[in-house]
């Protein structure tokens, strides 16, 4: 299988997105956790990015709350079924791990939800930001948590002034 990618540029900096031709597999940030770079196998391509190319900048406009883009995440069956719920959550809300832990039917697997959502390949689109710590707070996020504080100040749940 061809693995190709691209950069596309962001408030958050770059992104780096990987397909298989026919869906998106990665999207990640620079300086990330779990960051990907490319490797000398990828072919660089622009043609399977223009949806995802599209649909990042009308989020990062304003214009579009839920992404509608093939999406093909390489992960456990547990991480698919998290990545899944996260898909769940709707733009402007949150939900803490326990929350997320409870929707898949395995209430005392928070931790185990909190890992998986540490591996999400697919960031922003898949919206790992949008868990939070079961007392309300902010938790860490791969991108950072300046970016986690960027994307939910974007998405109205959190103040622009208390994001500060």
């Amino acid at each position: 299988m061809t693995t190709y990618y691209t950069h596309i540029d962001s408030p958050l900096g770059p992104l780096l997105c990987t397909s298989d031709g026919q869906a998106l597999t990665r999207l990640s940030m620079s300086a990330q956790r779990h960051a990907d770079v490319p490797q000398p196998d990828w072919q660089p391509a622009e043609a399977p990015f223009v949806g995802v190319r599209a649909q990042l900048q009308d989020y990062f406009a304003g214009r579009r709350q839920a992404f509608s883009l093939p999406l093909l995440p390489a992960g456990t069956a547990f991480q698919q079924q998290v990545w899944q719920a996260l898909q769940q959550i709707p733009f402007g809300q949150v939900k803490s791990y326990g929350g997320l832990a409870r929707d898949i039917g395995r209430a005392g697997a928070a931790r185990a939800v909190g890992m998986a959502n540490g591996r999400n390949p697919i960031a922003i689109i898949i919206p790992c930001h949008r868990v939070i710590g079961a007392d309300g707070s902010l938790t860490g996020y791969g991108g950072g948590m300046e970016r986690k504080r960027w994307l939910l100040t974007h998405e109205g749940w959190l103040d622009a002034e208390l994001a500060l």
